[in-house]
């Protein structure tokens, strides 16, 4: 047997377990470990990081162990190959020596992964110009992308994301947060630092509410584009081709404003008629087995990420809150005076950049960028532009959500359920829906007061409640 033998046995066994076909990052660990590799040269051979190499590896010996009935790893595997322990009959792949008898293992076993990297490097060589076999120069497109002129310090976050993605292997991560809160930026100023473990890199708003199929045409294009095929007319084809480029390289793409396919008027996460199909898209980014990643930015949780990450999928979900001391660059740009009280407007406006470049316009054109002149006035002050922002947030509501939302910000402190309940002719489980929807759109958050729930309306919000 030589290596492709294995490849074919292995390659059995997967289908086998999965119903799925070995995919080329799943070839390349069986061919480096029956050749001695480590994960690392593995790695370094087809440029990808050594932890999602591990974490491939890991899934594959799993399966392997299964369908064979015993523990089989990376330190193994090559010696009960060479055992002549693996075998194929024409119904199954089993673990057998028939005869008993030594095998004597091909040749081809004991190139060394230094000729291997040779071979990739004169195949890299020829194909200089192709953007997909370039090494550290993947294909990026950014074509949908705004441009990001500052970013405010978010060391925390890329750091959490990148270990996620480089290091984790997450397939499906999902960005929350207010807008203005910095999920766009974010994601995008990440790409620096994680690109040269990209094949492809693509960002694509959803802002115009696409159909899954208008997405899928949209991101094939790039890929039908580079290899001169044409793309296919059938959803489902589509869906295939898309997951086949996945598993091939190495891609991360941005879907940004993805609260764009969700209803207005209802409760948070549900999707417009005809939208519903994003679901499954979704949950094939978690469930399949590819080498890529995908981030969703959005104002809005997609109901069934939940159920996803309840079953333990490479699916994370990242929320993000208040700029804290790194908002005042903002002032510092806008040249505000009186630093000594930046951190009460950082507070009002909790720490949202976006609001905080409004406010901090605000007080350049009318106070003479002199804070503490603005501060005189007691009240949240919702300059035009925020009150715009403050309006799309409510006008997403349902009308349940609409009727607990005044309720709240009519009152001087925050409110238990029972004290809601008797302001409303709410059931009880509507309202518990209602308050869940709320505090999954981050407008509405919990306090723990005696033993006690209540509940408190987002500030600013409450603010333009009482104005409309």
């Amino acid at each position: 047997m030589d290596i492709e033998e294995v490849l074919e046995l292995a390659d059995h066994l997967i289908f086998t377990k999965t119903g799925k076909h070995l995919v080329h990052l799943q070839q390349a660990i069986l061919r480096g470990t029956i050749q001695n590799c480590t994960y690392s040269e593995i790695a370094e051979d087809h440029y990808a990081s050594e932890s999602h190499v591990k974490w491939v590896g890991s899934e594959l010996w799993k399966i392997i162990s299964e369908e064979l009935g015993e523990t089989v790893k990376k330190s193994n595997f090559r010696a009960i190959f060479e055992k002549g322990r693996i075998y194929k009959n024409h119904q199954s792949a089993i673990v057998k020596n028939i005869t008993g008898e030594n095998v004597t293992v091909n040749n081809h076993l004991n190139v060394s992964c230094k000729t291997e990297r040779a071979k990739a490097q004169q195949q890299n060589e020829s194909n200089l110009n192709d953007p997909q076999t370039t090494l550290n120069q993947p294909h990026i497109d950014l074509n949908d992308a705004p441009k990001i002129t500052k970013f405010y310090d978010r060391t925390q976050e890329l750091s959490t994301l990148e270990k996620w993605m480089i290091e984790d292997g997450v397939q499906l991560i999902t960005l929350l947060g207010l807008s203005g809160i910095g999920k766009t930026t974010l994601s995008l100023h990440l790409i620096d630092g994680i690109k040269t473990n990209f094949d492809y890199i693509i960002y694509r708003s959803l802002s115009f509410a696409p159909t899954l199929d208008e997405t899928l045409t949209n991101l094939l294009e790039i890929f039908c584009n580079q290899d001169k095929i044409e793309i296919p007319l059938k959803l489902e084809t589509k869906l295939s081709q898309l997951f086949n480029y996945l598993r091939q390289y190495r891609c991360l793409i941005i879907l940004d404003d993805i609260q764009m396919l969700f209803c207005q008027g209802q409760f948070a996460g549900h999707y417009q008629s005809g939208y519903d199909n994003y679901q499954l898209f979704y949950k094939k980014i978690a469930e399949v087995c590819h080498q890529s990643c995908v981030i969703l930015n959005s104002w809005e949780k997609p109901r069934e990420i939940e159920k996803i990450e309840f079953e333990n999928r490479p699916v994370r979900t990242l929320i993000l809150g208040s700029l804290s001391l790194a908002a005042q660059d903002i002032f510092r740009d806008k040249n505000l005076s009186n630093p000594e009280t930046w951190d009460i407007l950082i507070n009002t406006y909790q720490g949202n950049p976006l609001w905080l470049g409004m406010i901090a316009t605000l007080i350049q054109e009318l106070f003479n960028s002199r804070v503490i002149e603005f501060l005189y006035y007691d009240e949240p002050i919702l300059c035009d532009s925020l009150q715009e922002q403050l309006k799309l947030h409510f006008q997403r509501l349902s009308p349940q959500e609409k009727t607990v939302i005044t309720v709240l910000s009519n009152s001087p402190e925050s409110l238990n359920l029972q004290s809601v309940l008797t302001q409303t002719k709410l059931s009880n489980s509507e309202l518990l829906n209602t308050i869940q929807s709320l505090i999954r759109r981050f407008l509405v958050v919990r306090e723990e007061k005696d033993n006690m729930t209540f509940f408190i309306v987002n500030p600013l919000l409450k603010e333009y409640v009482k104005r409309v």
